[in-house]
C-alpha cells in the first residue's frame, strides 16, 4: 500500500499492511532547532512517515457581502479570516510584556469586543478573554461571520498530493483563537474555569453561546460538499475527562459536537475527534457522537489516563484509534531498544484487527531524531500476517 491507502485502510477500521505511523502537527520548533530548518515535507520522508497535508483554504462569502482579511500573514497554524461590513478585526502588539503580546480587537456595529493573547516558542494562550459580559454573546450571534470552504482550493491540493498521504483539514475554529469542537471554542472564548461554573449558574446561557458556535460550524461543513478533505478535526482538550465530567460532556459537549459530525458526514466528510487529556471515561460517551476516529489516547505518564489494549476493547471495533505513544518518554532519555520495545507494545495492545494508528499524543517539542528514526523503522516493521 502507499501511505494514503495505509492511513484511510486503518481510518476505515480495517486492516492494512503494516501499522501506520505518522505525527500530529510538525512543529517548527522541533524541525528549527533539531532538524536544520527543513520543511514538513522534508521531515515525513527523512523520517519514512505516512505524510499528513494540513490544509483549510477559506473563502468569503461574496452573497453577504463577505470579504478576505486584507492584512493576513500567513503563519502556522493561522487560516485568514473573514470580514464584513459588520465584523472586523484588527491587531496591534502590546509592547514591554514577557511574551510576545497581542491585543485584538472585534469591531462590530453595537460596540467592540477584546482579547489579549500572548505566545512563546511553543504555543499561544489567551490572558483575556473575548467573552467578558453575558450580552457579549449576543453581538457574536448577530454579526460573526462563517468562512466558506474553497472547494477548488481543497481539489487542487489533494491532486497535487496525489497519493503520497492524507489530506485533514479543521472544522473552524473562532477568529484568533479557538478550537474545532463547539465546547472547546467556547471555552477559548469565556475561559475553562468560568465555563464551568456558568454551566450551573446559568446554563441556558452556556447552551446559547454553544448553539452559536455549533451552527457557525454547520454553515462551513455545508460548503464542503466535494470538498477532497481525507478526514477533518473536532474537538479540543477542554473535553477530556481531566477537565470535565462525564455528566458536562452528555449535557453540554455532546449535544452539539454529535450535530456537527453528522453535518460533516452529511457533507460527505469524515471526523477524527481529538480529546487531550483523559479518556476512558469517556471512551463510549465520544464514540456515541458518530466519528470515524479518535485521538489522542494519551498516556499515563503524560498526564492521560489511556489504557490502550482496554480503549481497543471498548471502542476498536467503532472508530479507528489514532495516537497513544508517548513521546515525553521515548522521543528523548530512553534507548534506541526502550523506543522499539514500545512501539511493539501499542501494537500488541491496539494494532491487531487493524483500525489504528501509532501517532504522538499530541504535539513534540523536544526530541532526539535518532529516537524518532527509530520509532518510525520498527512501526514499518510491525507488519499483519
Amino acid at each position: 500500500m502507499n501511505a494514503k491507502e495505509r492511513l484511510l485502510t486503518a481510518i476505515q477500521g480495517q486492516v492494512p499492511d503494516r501499522l501506520p505511523v505518522t505525527t500530529h502537527h510538525v512543529m517548527p520548533y522541533f524541525t528549527e532547532r533539531y532538524m536544520g530548518g527543513m520543511s514538513t515535507e522534508a521531515f515525513f520522508d527523512h523520517f519514512g512517515l505516512d505524510p499528513i497535508c494540513w490544509i483549510n483554504p477559506y473563502k468569503a462569502d461574496d452573497a453577504r457581502g463577505d470579504y478576505l482579511d486584507p492584512d493576513y500573514e500567513e503563519a502556522f497554524l493561522s487560516f485568514r479570516r473573514v470580514f464584513s461590513d459588520d465584523w472586523r478585526i484588527t491587531s496591534e502588539s502590546v509592547p514591554n510584556q514577557e511574551y510576545d503580546t497581542t491585543r485584538h480587537r472585534f469591531v462590530t456595529p453595537k460596540g467592540t469586543l477584546t482579547m489579549v493573547t500572548q505566545s512563546n516558542a511553543y504555543t499561544t494562550w489567551a490572558t483575556e478573554h473575548l467573552i467578558k459580559e453575558k450580552g457579549d454573546i449576543d453581538l457574536i450571534g448577530e454579526y460573526v461571520t462563517s468562512p466558506v470552504c474553497d472547494v477548488v482550493a481543497v481539489n487542487q491540493e489533494a491532486d497535487d498530493y496525489g497519493q503520497r498521504g492524507l489530506v485533514r483539514g479543521f472544522v473552524p475554529t473562532f477568529d484568533v483563537f479557538g478550537q474545532p469542537g463547539c465546547w472547546q471554542d467556547a471555552a477559548c472564548l469565556v475561559g475553562i474555569e468560568r465555563l464551568i461554573m456558568a454551566t450551573y449558574d446559568d446554563p441556558a446561557w452556556v447552551h446559547a453561546l454553544l448553539a452559536t458556535l455549533r451552527d457557525r460550524k454547520i454553515r462551513f461543513l455545508k460548503t464542503t460538499v466535494g470538498a477532497r478533505f481525507d478526514i477533518m478535526e473536532l474537538g479540543g482538550g477542554d473535553a477530556s475527562s481531566t477537565v470535565i465530567s462525564p455528566r458536562l460532556l452528555d449535557d453540554f459537549v455532546a449535544p452539539y459536537d454529535s450535530a456537527v459530525i453528522a453535518a460533516a458526514h452529511e457533507a460527505g466528510q469524515r471526523i477524527a475527534y481529538h480529546t487531550c487529556g483523559g479518556m476512558m471515561p469517556l471512551l463510549e460517551r465520544i464514540a456515541d457522537m458518530g466519528p470515524d476516529a479518535m485521538e489522542t489516547f494519551t498516556p499515563p505518564a503524560m498526564g492521560g489516563d489511556t489504557d490502550l489494549a482496554e480503549a481497543k476493547r471498548r471502542i476498536g471495533d467503532r472508530v479507528c484509534m489514532i495516537g497513544g505513544w508517548d513521546q515525553f518518554h521515548y522521543f528523548s532519555g530512553c534507548t534506541e531498544q526502550e523506543t522499539r520495545d514500545e512501539v511493539r507494545r501499542c501494537f500488541e495492545a491496539a494494532g491487531q484487527g487493524g483500525g489504528y494508528i501509532l501517532c504522538p499524543s499530541d504535539h513534540f517539542f523536544d526530541a532526539d531524531p535518532a529516537l524518532i528514526m527509530a520509532w518510525a523503522d520498527e512501526a514499518r516493521h510491525c507488519v499483519y500476517g
